[in-house]
């Protein structure tokens, strides 16, 4: 093997598609204002992490085809930038879910992030959203795969979550905490869904597991649920901090701007360690993706792959890349 050649080719599994390297924060936003807010915050901050149009929750009853055009709108501005942005539907038991799907994927299924589908309670009721998605898709022309995130906030989900991170343009897993914890109707204290009794409750630690288990063996993002605390940003960062090294989660909710940076700081790689990344692999691709020894330490395929996840974690969340590393490899 040539020592030129890239490790996006000489690392990859055969006939698998590759991890998606998505921001490590998703901000949800309701409003047209707050919409707009987060529009300008991308543009501060920079490409460090998504937003999400809802169009469940933010809309009020009635008004439900005029809030999902006002995204279409807004997803099609010159405000949004960073083409970072995508929307969450309605759940598949509302009557609307059907026209959200249409309104969105036909106005702006060239522009979506994602699209999130939220309450989900089995695997095949994912699988009939996704089928009507991708109808939608082909019959507007809209020719990519629409990345799809499914929020497990159910008992049947969770019984299925395996299943249901295996289905076609999946992204994400996303865990619906509050949801979830309304689910046990009283079993689990209303203190679970705080810390730390969200990361210690057995019933919610086995659900986060599970969660994070089944999308990471299906080649997907595990996303961790909200933080409730909206005043202490160091609160957030812990809660980002345990769902990524406790429980393997890479990507977290955000409910207000003063969240997101802090879990854009706990989702990204520390610097030394990208540092170390680059450097063992130039060294690989010099040796033509043999192993090398670096630093009294033996590194081969596997290593390397982890590294070169790493170094492109670290790209999309804001972490400098050594110049070398850029220039090699982005």
């Amino acid at each position: 093997m040539a020592a030129s050649v890239h490790p996006r080719e000489a690392l990859a599994y055969r006939g698998e598609r590759p991890f998606p390297i998505i921001p490590g924060c998703e901000h949800i936003a309701g409003s047209e204002k707050l919409i707009r807010r987060s529009f300008e915050l991308q543009a501060e901050l920079g490409p460090v992490f998504d937003v999400t149009c809802d169009c469940e929750d933010g809309a009020r009853p009635g008004s439900e085809t005029s809030h999902a055009e006002m995204v279409v709108r807004l997803l099609d501005s010159a405000e949004n930038r960073q083409r970072m942005a995508g929307a969450r539907v309605h759940d598949a038991t509302h009557p609307h879910w059907r026209r959200d799907v249409e309104i969105l994927v036909s106005g702006a299924g060239h522009l979506l992030a994602y699209l999130t589908l939220p309450k989900v309670t089995s695997c095949a009721q994912a699988a009939e959203m996704i089928v009507h998605v991708q109808q939608v898709a082909a019959h507007h022309g809209v020719r990519r795969e629409i990345p799809i995130h499914v929020l497990v906030e159910t008992h049947g989900a969770l019984r299925e979550a395996r299943e249901i991170a295996a289905l076609p343009w999946m992204q994400t897993l996303d865990f619906g905490l509050m949801d979830f914890v309304s689910a046990h109707h009283g079993a689990i204290p209303a203190a679970a869904m705080r810390s730390p009794g969200q990361f210690e409750h057995a019933l919610l630690a086995r659900a986060k597991t599970e969660i994070a288990a089944a999308a990471l063996s299906c080649g997907i993002v595990p996303s961790h649920n909200i933080s409730l605390d909206l005043r202490n940003a160091y609160a957030t960062f812990q809660d980002a901090r345990r769902a990524r090294n406790e429980f393997g989660f890479l990507r977290m909710w955000s409910i207000h701007p003063a969240q997101i940076l802090p879990i854009v700081d706990a989702m990204k790689p520390d610097f030394s360690e990208v540092q170390e990344a680059a450097a063992i692999l130039a060294a690989a691709q010099d040796a033509g993706w043999g192993p090398v020894r670096h630093r009294g330490e033996m590194h081969d395929m596997g290593t390397y792959r982890y590294y070169w996840d790493m170094l492109r974690k670290a790209r999309a969340t804001g972490v400098t890349v050594p110049p070398e590393a850029m220039k090699r490899f982005f």
